[in-house]
């Protein structure tokens, strides 16, 4: 993440009620082949990449890099939360100089509909608050994707815009950080 320092990074893993966030492992590459080639997982997302280019391309250690959090469960990864800078060139900011940080995630499908998803973005933003104390966070999501915006909702993301991107409506809103962190209760499914 630009302004976040490498040597900093990965803070120690996280740890919530079921999951832990932690910095990629080559374990994990065998998930981010499927994050990248599962049809379901990108739907929204510009739809999935050939399997076969993915095993030839993906690195041995997927995904290191600052700000991106593996989502492990029981050992396993089922997904990636990650904190990165929003591209100025593309549609939607807060601040005149753009470059806001930006939560993003993916899971796979096995770990939806559990609130996973919620319990780790939370703990990601926790964190973030923690790290860059009074700096917000925003979302930018295809409207059409009632789960994304549900969750948007229930992390305490409100609202700044909506506007055509991708050939799809998008959704752009920001988190402000609260003393604790999560403006809602962000526990649970």
């Amino acid at each position: 993440m630009t302004g976040l320092d490498p040597a900093t990074w990965p803070p120690a893993p996280i740890r919530t009620e079921r999951l832990v966030l932690r910095e990629s492992e080559a374990r994990d590459r065998a998930a981010f082949v499927e994050l990248f080639a599962s049809s379901e997982v990108r739907t929204f997302l510009g739809g999935p990449r050939p399997r076969d280019e993915l095993e030839r391309t993906v690195p041995a250690v997927p995904g290191r890099r600052p700000g991106l959090f593996v989502i492990d469960l029981e050992g396993a990864m089922i997904g990636t939360v990650t904190l990165d800078r929003r591209n100025a060139e593309r549609p939607g900011r807060i601040r005149p100089d753009a470059e806001e940080a930006e939560l993003s995630y993916t899971f796979l499908p096995e770990g939806w509909g559990r609130g996973y998803a919620a319990e780790a973005c939370a703990a990601a933003l926790d964190w973030f608050a923690g790290a860059f104390p009074g700096e917000p966070v925003v979302l930018c999501t295809q409207t059409a994707n009632s789960r994304s915006m549900r969750l948007a909702a229930k992390l305490g993301f409100t609202e700044v815009e909506r506007f055509e991107e991708f050939d799809a409506e998008q959704w752009f809103g920001v988190w402000s950080v609260t003393p604790s962190g999560c403006a809602r209760d962000c526990s649970g499914s």
